[in-house]
């Protein structure tokens, strides 16, 4: 499987999970059924707001799952419609996050937990974990 998790600063396995996936300047994938370690630039990080392209973003990766503090309604959609389930972090780092969510499970977000609303941007209202 291998999972996703936006970043801000490229650290692999102890980098910080960022809390906005559009935002993110990067993503670390970690392939759990080869251990392997890799890092993509967010290829639409400067796209307008409420217009992230999440699979230009990750560059056309294949990818299975996100690990993000927060995501926006739209994203979330592109994502789930391509058959990339996304997970709300519960830790700081890639390995705690990885760690929790093969011990005990990570929840997933669904849309009316997202970031979105006329709050968003002004304190980033509603389910927003940033």
């Amino acid at each position: 499987m291998k999972i996703c998790f936006p970043i801000q600063h490229d650290e692999g396995m102890d980098s910080g999970v960022f809390d906005h996936f559009g935002s993110a300047p990067a993503f670390v994938v970690v392939d759990t059924d080869s251990g392997t370690v890799s890092t993509i630039k967010n290829g639409d990080q400067h796209h307008a707001h409420g217009a992230c392209n999440p699979l230009k973003a990750l560059d056309n990766q294949q990818i299975d799952a996100v690990v993000v503090g927060g995501i926006g309604a739209g994203a979330l959609s592109r994502l789930n419609q391509s058959g990339i389930r996304v997970y709300r972090a519960q830790s700081r780092t890639v390995r705690e996050n990885l760690a929790y969510h093969q011990e005990q499970g990570l929840s997933e977000y669904a849309l009316q937990s997202v970031c979105g609303g006329l709050g968003h941007g002004k304190g980033h209202g509603g389910g927003c974990a940033h």
